[in-house]
């Protein structure tokens, strides 16, 4: 079929409605480069056939790099590619109440290409198709990082600063760095505020912390500015997992075992609470997630969270979040406290609460000394460190009603000696009461 380079308007059709059996022909895939003195350990697509992603390890010190590659634009591209660009932040509107931000987008840039089709005039087929993953990435995608929104094996990503390169917990390799590094501190301030204003939120050097949830329910934390990281703008996301580990998953992970599994089942079927401690990162959620499912279906369950990060299949299941307050005095915050308050009000068989640290524990164990059933996460270490927090400001709990909550579960993360390849396991089960 060869490039198409016609004026006229059915040369533009054919460009814009290639196929993409043909556009995989036409491209030649630029193979990454592998620096000195690294050697290639896998590879796999991320969005074929415009991004890949290669793992590269040191020959010496055994470190693991994650490298992205995308197909580059020609000078020519990148000319067309800001003149688009510039035509659709003006002649782009907002999406219709029952589209998304990226439906919305691939229905209406049609229809401003043919309004100026001087724009990407001279532009090859497959030109024309690099321009918009392009324009869509850095539109209404995530821009730099979008590649590794894509990468399913990519739990965390963490920016430090201007100038440091980005590091990602694959779930294969934990902590790599990538040869991803924001070097303009203003284009590291406008893509964190664009990320941030996408879910109605504010960030600016006057409230510069902010926790928020983005579309697709992933996590954001942002420190914003040099006042409170002196690197520059820092942030991380914590990737929703759309399909969550069930309890199958977890045992054949040798998370658990099949005996753990079924005396959990045997507490969630008998109303029973559940406290999953662990360090940051150990999988409490997701072990919270799965112990979740274990209830039956048409229980009445309701969960209190911070950010949005449980995701279960029970259609009487209601989800609430916290809010935060308006102004300087934060007229209108509605906290964790509140919300288990109102949750006991509607007559609930399951509460759970995404992770108790404050006042809101008080009233998690007072539900449950109504027969409620409790489910919750706690950063501790292990038991004894739990129940110490629990005694302790801000939590108060009486030790006299600490046996309320019926099993402690302790969630790990280890290392196995074998390949020194990564796992979580629930390292013990200490019951407080059985």
């Amino acid at each position: 079929m060869g490039f198409l380079r016609g004026k006229n308007g059915k040369r533009r059709a054919e460009r814009r409605h290639i196929s993409e059996e043909d556009l995989i022909g036409y491209l030649k895939i630029r193979r990454w480069r592998i620096p000195e003195g690294y050697v290639e350990v896998e590879s796999y697509p991320l969005k074929p056939p415009f991004s890949y992603a290669c793992i590269v390890q040191n020959e010496d010190t055994a470190e693991y790099v994650y490298l992205v590659d995308e197909l580059p634009l020609t000078i020519e591209e990148k000319e067309a590619y800001e003149r688009m660009k510039n035509i659709l932040e003006y002649e782009l509107r907002a999406p219709e109440p029952d589209e998304t931000l990226k439906e919305s987008f691939k229905r209406q840039v049609p229809e401003i290409m043919e309004r100026h089709p001087k724009a990407l005039e001279e532009i090859s087929p497959v030109g024309l198709r690099k321009i918009l993953y392009y324009l869509e990435r850095d539109m209404v995608g995530y821009g730099r990082i979008d590649s590794l929104m894509h990468d399913p094996n990519v739990e965390d990503i963490s920016c430090s600063g201007v100038n440091k390169p980005i590091y990602l917990w694959h779930r294969k390799y934990e902590n790599i760095k990538t040869n991803i590094v924001f070097h303009d501190e203003d284009e590291l301030n406008d893509f964190v505020m664009k990320l941030v204003h996408r879910v109605g939120k504010h960030v600016s050097i006057a409230y510069p912390i902010v926790d928020v949830t983005l579309p697709g329910k992933h996590r954001l934390a942002v420190s914003f500015g040099r006042e409170t990281t002196p690197a520059g703008t820092s942030f991380t996301i914590r990737k929703f997992r759309e399909d969550p580990f069930t309890i199958i998953d977890l045992i054949e992970n040798e998370t658990i075992n099949e005996t753990i599994a079924a005396y959990l089942w045997l507490l969630m079927e008998n109303k029973m609470s559940v406290m999953i401690v662990g360090a940051t990162g150990a999988g409490k959620t997701t072990a919270l997630n799965a112990i979740a499912c274990l209830t039956k279906p048409n229980c009445k369950i309701i969960s209190v969270e911070e950010v949005a990060e449980i995701n279960l299949p029970h259609e009487n299941w209601t989800s609430t979040i916290a809010r935060s307050g308006f102004g300087p005095a934060k007229e209108g915050e509605i906290t964790l406290y509140d919300l288990i308050k109102a949750a006991v009000r509607h007559r609930p068989d399951l509460i759970i609460v995404g992770e108790i640290r404050g006042e809101e524990a008080y009233v998690l164990f007072q539900a449950l000394a109504t027969g409620h059933g409790g489910l919750c996460t706690m950063h501790a270490d292990d038991v004894e460190t739990a129940i110490k927090r629990l005694t302790q400001p801000p939590m108060n709990i009486p030790p006299s009603i600490i046996p309320l909550m019926n099993c402690m579960i302790v969630v790990k993360h280890v290392r196995k000696p074998i390949f020194l390849e990564s796992g979580r396991k629930l390292s013990s089960r200490k019951f407080i009461r059985i």
